[in-house]
């Protein structure tokens, strides 16, 4: 069975451009996580949302969230398909054949893959462009230099996982260490 994280590392590295374009997983953005965010040197922006069932797939059109600074309460995919929303663009990555191709909202790009298990290979196929659902530059949205920050901070939170794992390491809880300063 193909990995989450497997499949994010066959598609970024075959289909993502590491020169001229910002490369994101998991990245924690307005107010949901991006399972891909591609940002090119432009700063056109495109969001991937991964789905390995169709009834993860159902639940992503459930997905109410609350934005923290205003209190609106609003669906993912309405928002998205309004244009407010920061990313350009937002597409699924699917399995091939998973979900028919009419149930997916028009604003919506489909990627579908094929994965072989016999030679571990993944291919991938662009089967509708995404919908660019604004014009603005993610620079024009989002804090450049806060993004930076939070880049630096999740690289830092990724080695000391990584190396948790091979090592006991023992931590100050980092609101102590804020009062003694």
């Amino acid at each position: 069975m193909l990995k989450i994280e497997e499949l994010i590392h066959a598609y970024i590295h075959s289909q993502c451009d590491f020169e001229k374009e910002i490369v994101l997983t998991n990245h924690f953005q307005a107010d949901w996580e991006a399972d891909i965010l591609i940002i090119d040197s432009e700063g056109f922006s495109h969001e991937i949302e991964i789905k390995l069932s169709k009834s993860d797939f159902k639940s992503d059109f459930k997905k109410s969230y609350v934005n923290t600074s205003t209190g609106e309460k609003f669906l993912k995919h309405d928002k998205i398909c309004c244009g407010d929303y920061i990313c350009n663009s937002f597409s699924f990555l699917l399995p091939m054949g998973m979900i028919e191709h009419s149930e997916i909202p028009e604003h919506c790009g489909i990627i579908e893959f094929y994965h072989n298990v016999d030679s571990w290979e993944t291919e991938f196929y662009l089967i509708r462009k995404p919908k660019k659902v604004h014009e603005d530059s993610y620079w024009k949205l989002a804090d450049k230099d806060l993004f930076i920050r939070k880049m630096a901070l999740n690289l830092l939170y990724k080695k000391m996982e990584v190396k948790g794992k091979h090592e006991e390491l023992i931590f100050k809880n980092p609101f102590e260490i804020k009062k003694t300063k």
